[in-house]
C-alpha cells in the first residue's frame, strides 16, 4: 500500500533549489574565508593571535560592538512606537505609514548616506537652518564623528526593525490586552504586563537583525565617519585593498561570523523559551 502525500516533505523538496543556489554561492566562499583564517601563511590560530594581542585590533571590535549596540539601542526606541501605530492603523493612514518606510529601505544605501552628507556638512540643511534661527552662532560638526555615523546608521536600518516587529504585533491574540484592561489593569500595567511581553519575538529578532547588520556595515561609517573610530569592515577592507594581507582579513571576518552565529543561536533560545511560557 502505497503512502499519502507527505506535506512536510514537500516543501523541504521545494527548498532544494534554494539549497543548492545558496550553497555554492554562499555558503562555499564562508567555508574559503574561515578555511583561509587558519591556513595562511601557517596552518593555526596566528591570524586570530595577531587580532586579540594586538591593542589597535581590539579598540576596531569593541568600536564596533558599542556603535552596533547603541545603533540597536536607537533604533528600537524608534521603530517600537513606530510599529505599535502601524499595527493600529488601518486603510490610507496604514498605506502612508508603509510607504514612509519602503520608499527609503528600496533606495540605495550609497544613495541614502550621500543625502545624509549633504543634510549634515557644515554648510548642510541642518546647520543653515540652525544658524538662520539663531540657534547657533557657529556650525555643528555632525559628519566625520560617531554621531554622523549613528545618525546614517539608525535611519538606513530602522525598516530592518520595523517589519518583524510589525508582523509580530499583527499576530498577537489581542484579547489577552482586551481582557487585561477589563480586569481594571491601566494603559501602564497593560503594555508592560501584557502587550510587551507578547511583542518580545518580535523585538529579538529585529533587534538582532539591526545587530547583525550594523557589525558589518561599511559604506555609511566609511563616509560618515572617522578613521579613528573605524568599524571591522573598514579595517578588513584596508588588509584587502591596501596592506593586502588577506588571511587577517579573513580572520576578522570570520571572527564576525562567529559572533553572529552565537547571537543567532541566543536568539534561538530565547524565542523558544518566551514560545515556551505563552
Amino acid at each position: 500500500m502505497s503512502k499519502g502525500w507527505n506535506p512536510e516533505r514537500g516543501y523541504r523538496l521545494l527548498g532544494l533549489p534554494v539549497l543548492a543556489f545558496l550553497a555554492p554561492a554562499f555558503m562555499l566562499p564562508l567555508l574559503v574565508v574561515v578555511v583561509r583564517s587558519f591556513s595562511e601563511p601557517t596552518f593555526g590560530f596566528g591570524n586570530y593571535e595577531n587580532i586579540f594581542t594586538s591593542s589597535a585590533h581590539i579598540n576596531v571590535l569593541i568600536n564596533t560592538f558599542r556603535t552596533a549596540l547603541t545603533v540597536s539601542i536607537v533604533t528600537l526606541l524608534l521603530g517600537y512606537p513606530f510599529a505599535y501605530l502601524m499595527s493600529k492603523a488601518r486603510g490610507l493612514k496604514l498605506n502612508i505609514m508603509i510607504a514612509l518606510v519602503l520608499i527609503p529601505f528600496w533606495t540605495s544605501v550609497i544613495i541614502r548616506t550621500y543625502a545624509w552628507i549633504s543634510l549634515l556638512q557644515r554648510k548642510g540643511l541642518v546647520n543653515n537652518v540652525l544658524t538662520q534661527f539663531g540657534v547657533i552662532d557657529q556650525p555643528l560638526r555632525l559628519l566625520n564623528n560617531q554621531l554622523g555615523v549613528h545618525i546614517g546608521m539608525v535611519q538606513i536600518l530602522l525598516p530592518m526593525l520595523i517589519f518583524p516587529l510589525l508582523s509580530t504585533m499583527r499576530q498577537m491574540d489581542m484579547t489577552k490586552v482586551r481582557a487585561a484592561a477589563i480586569l481594571g489593569a491601566n494603559p501602564v500595567q497593560v503594555f508592560w504586563y501584557v502587550y510587551l511581553p507578547m511583542s518580545l519575538p518580535g523585538v529579538f529578532a529585529g533587534f538582532l537583525l539591526v545587530f547583525i547588520t550594523a557589525l558589518g556595515f561599511y559604506v555609511t561609517p566609511a563616509l560618515m565617519g572617522d578613521a579613528r573610530d573605524a568599524m571591522v569592515s573598514m579595517l578588513i577592507e584596508q588588509h584587502v585593498r591596501k596592506t593586502l594581507n588577506w588571511p587577517l582579513a579573513s580572520a576578522l571576518s570570520a571572527t564576525l561570523l562567529f559572533f553572529s552565529g552565537a547571537l543567532f543561536i541566543v536568539y534561538e533560545r530565547l524565542t523558544r523559551n518566551i514560545s515556551n511560557r505563552s
